[in-house]
């Protein structure tokens, strides 16, 4: 069944989100609509995808199945959910990427008759790996939007209450991947390899490191007590990791930006 998707806002979330679906060839080009406050915006989407776009929104509106939220929190929520409940047919789903902004403000906003979606957009869309966050209100249903949003990666369900950790701990989750390569990789030409050779060994290491998580079904720490001999070269290495203050430190960063998702709906 077609649908037809609208976008409010074209920023960069919302574009890898558009493309996305269309190279998986979840949603066709043609059934796709988006509206940026900014005109270029708009005409790079337009020439870059083949999407319709414009500044003004009112068919584009009425036409749409999903009407996908994709501004800052900031913004002014109130005109555009103005403009939803004029333009919009009542049983249109509207899917906030909104971060930290709940289903009851939405509700409040838009009226408690409508089914609306709150999704928290992983940033590893183009590898179709990374789950977003979605939680859903008493009247909207995974029929209705789980097409569209497995076009982008997998899809976690939770219960509203864990959307904000969800942000910081599972979509902010890459940032601390990339940190953590980095700062091995550099570890590596500090004991004596090219960027080169560390970068590749530290990339192959963690890929593989992962598919031997996946294929063994063992945890972290039962691998560990696998490869780490007593008195060995790796559980001297833990030691100092250990020493480091390592995992708190990375424990502190999920939850400030747990805290921070949380106040940037307060704002």
């Amino acid at each position: 069944m077609t649908k037809r998707i609208h976008f409010i806002g074209g920023g960069q979330m919302s574009e890898a989100i558009i493309r996305a679906v269309l190279t998986n060839n979840t949603v066709n080009k043609s059934d796709i609509t988006v509206s940026d406050v900014i005109a270029e915006r708009n005409s790079y989407l337009s020439e870059t995808y083949g999407v319709t776009t414009s500044e003004l929104q009112s068919a584009m509106l009425s036409a749409a199945d999903i009407i996908v939220i994709g501004v800052r929190p900031q913004d002014d929520l109130e005109t555009i959910s103005k403009a939803i409940n004029t333009h919009s047919t009542v049983d249109a789903v509207v899917v906030s990427i909104v971060a930290g902004v709940t289903l009851k403000k939405f509700e409040a906003l838009l009226g408690e008759g409508r089914p609306i979606v709150r999704v928290i957009p992983n940033t590893l869309t183009d590898t179709g790996l990374g789950y977003s966050g979605v939680a859903l209100n008493h009247l909207a249903n995974q029929e209705q939007v789980d097409f569209f949003l497995r076009g982008f990666g997998k899809v976690m369900y939770v219960d509203e209450q864990l959307i904000d950790s969800f942000t910081g701990f599972g979509v902010a989750g890459p940032n601390y991947v990339y940190y953590f390569i980095e700062s091995l990789a550099d570890a590596g030409v500090l004991a004596g390899f090219s960027r080169k050779q560390a970068w590749d060994i530290v990339l192959e290491n963690v890929a593989g490191a992962v598919e031997m998580l996946q294929t063994s079904g063992k945890y972290p720490r039962q691998l560990l007590d696998i490869n780490n001999s007593a008195g060995g070269v790796g559980i001297h290495a833990l030691h100092e990791l250990n020493s480091s203050d390592f995992a708190a430190g990375l424990q502190r960063a999920v939850l400030a930006a747990v805290q921070r998702t949380t106040a940037l709906g307060d704002e």
